[in-house]
């Protein structure tokens, strides 16, 4: 739902203006585990000047990473397409939201110089939702997957995108492009989503997945969620065996923090162990890569694990 605020007589437009209203949600103190050093080193306030130099918006920075520091010290970055307001407003989730301004047709071209000058051989590519276009911006992630390809024709390209929830033929136009790995988040268990994804389908997530394998069986598929919001064990459970029977061949599982006290409370902190635990499950359920850690999120270490992901996948058709 688009919150539409009244910027003439109130200038300062809040950040989240759906949310401005809400009682205070208090989360638990961060336990040891989760706590990560400010970035400072001179590799991030390169990546940061690059970034900054082409007009691109990253997730590390709207989504608040805890990650930033050390991705941008080696000079990777996830870049945020289609703007930095997203039309949706998930309880989570600490990007912009209100609606967004129009494409910016030179976005495309911009990314693909972006990736050259940071030399990545692998790349992540997330977008904000973009309930107001008629093809949810499938088209401009096909522009940005082709402009990164003329650029840089060795990287490797892994998408983060949005449902496409009711635009017809959206998914088709982007498996065209031809990603190397298609990632679409579930976020969490179906009996949290009107609370914390309210706005998104469970099942059309879990069929969007599918539909990619069949679209396209080359294409790697990942999925994650975070753990913290209120779910219980079997459910996590039930939704790796979801993923698995669309066929998904990379799982992350990573903990929910809370971007501010109007978000969505963090109801539990878990501990390093039951990461673990889930990790060995979600191999046992047949995925070919698994990332589950307190600190995990998509894009972390996303060329490494993608070089694991491929030869996982050689190592199982032997």
């Amino acid at each position: 739902m688009v919150v539409i605020v009244d910027t003439i007589s109130n200038p300062l437009r809040p950040r989240h203006p759906e949310k401005v209203n809400r009682p205070d949600s208090a989360s638990p103190p961060k336990p040891d585990w989760i706590r990560v050093r400010a970035p400072n080193t001179r590799g991030y306030a390169d990546t940061r000047k690059i970034v900054r130099a082409n007009g691109l918006h990253t997730v590390c920075e709207e989504a608040g990473c805890p990650n930033i520091g050390e991705c941008w010290d080696k000079k990777h970055a996830t870049f945020m397409i289609m703007g930095d307001t997203c039309t949706r407003a998930c309880a989570f989730c600490n990007v912009k939201t209100g609606m967004p301004n129009a494409l910016d047709a030179a976005e495309p071209h911009n990314v693909g110089e972006a990736v050259a000058k940071l030399g990545l051989a692998h790349v992540v590519i997330t977008s904000v939702d973009r309930d107001d276009l008629t093809d949810g911006g499938a088209e401009h992630f096909a522009q940005t997957i082709r402009a990164i390809r003329a650029a840089c024709p060795s990287t490797t390209i892994e998408i983060l995108t949005p449902d496409f929830l009711r635009k017809e033929g959206a998914l088709e136009v982007v498996v065209a492009a031809k990603p190397d790995v298609f990632n679409h988040n579930l976020e969490t268990v179906p009996s949290c989503y009107l609370t914390v994804r309210p706005g998104a389908r469970y099942f059309h997530s879990i069929r969007l997945l599918q539909r990619v394998k069949e679209l396209d069986p080359t294409i790697f598929t990942k999925s994650g969620i975070m753990v913290g919001l209120g779910e219980e064990r079997h459910e996590v459970q039930q939704v790796m065996d979801d993923l698995r029977s669309a066929d998904v061949d990379f799982l992350t599982i990573g903990q929910y923090l809370q971007p501010t006290r109007k978000h969505h409370a963090v109801m539990r902190y878990v501990p390093p162990d039951e990461f673990s635990s889930y990790e060995k499950v979600a191999y046992t359920k047949g995925f070919l890569m698994v990332s589950a850690s307190p600190l995990t999120r998509s894009s972390h270490h996303a060329g490494e694990d993608f070089a694991k992901l491929k030869a996982a996948r050689a190592a199982s058709t032997r």
